[in-house]
């Protein structure tokens, strides 16, 4: 995508929402694919998100509380293993970057500062989604250079560090436009990384355990078609 397109999201995002992705994508509007809804049929999470680890999980927590230290902005991490199924097809990662922007209240700050950081693992792309507060002070060549260099480590197995560093990056950001020495009232939203695992491909490891592999192999194409 061209860093400068404005989006028009739902869900409390507007129109001076901005989102960033890494690989920088080639057009503005998502194509139709079904190479992208079969990369999440297929896709196995035990073989690729052993690097989120409960100790994993607790350097990014302890990130994001550190990035959210001495300002009046949020910053929002959310891991999701793959693209939903049933809208796969028709949605990128950047539209579900908007999507999970609106339905986390991201955008429910009093000055309009919150910062969702995006990683899909299935898709390898990392986005950041800005609202209109915090973007209106930030170049976005530099929302752009910080995405890039996040999903760089990323690929070379630097989940962890990657995240950290982007994490405390987003934080600067508003500690420079936003500072604030003393939040009596706390947080607007909690400091906790969260973790989408759709919910399919929890059941279906769950028939794997318990069927016969012919009845788990029919629940696999019944659970595929919601």
């Amino acid at each position: 995508m061209s860093t400068n397109d404005p989006i028009t999201a739902t869900n409390g995002a507007n129109e001076e929402t901005i989102a960033y992705t890494s690989p920088m994508a080639t057009v503005t509007s998502t194509v139709p694919s079904w190479a992208r809804w079969w990369r999440q049929v297929a896709f196995i999470p035990s073989l690729h998100n052993r690097w989120l680890t409960p100790t994993a999980q607790q350097q990014l927590n302890q990130a994001i509380t550190e990035a959210e230290q001495g300002h009046r902005g949020e910053v929002v991490l959310v891991i999701e293993n793959h693209l939903p199924i049933s809208s796969a097809r028709l949605q990128n990662s950047r539209d579900r970057a908007i999507e999970v922007f609106g339905d986390y209240r991201v955008w429910d700050t009093q000055d309009n500062t919150g910062v969702l950081v995006y990683l899909n693992i299935c898709e390898r792309r990392l986005e950041i989604v800005a609202d209109r507060g915090i973007n209106s002070h930030v170049m976005p060549t530099m929302w752009q250079a910080m995405c890039d260099k996040a999903i760089e480590g990323i690929k070379a197995n630097r989940h962890i560090d990657s995240l950290v560093a982007l994490l405390g990056d987003v934080g600067q950001l508003l500690r420079q436009y936003y500072q604030l020495d003393n939040d009596p009232s706390g947080n607007e939203i909690a400091d906790r990384m969260i973790f989408i695992l759709n919910l399919h491909i929890a059941m279906m490891q769950s028939y794997q355990k318990q069927c016969h592999p012919l009845l788990f192999f029919i629940a696999q194409l019944l659970l595929l078609n919601f």
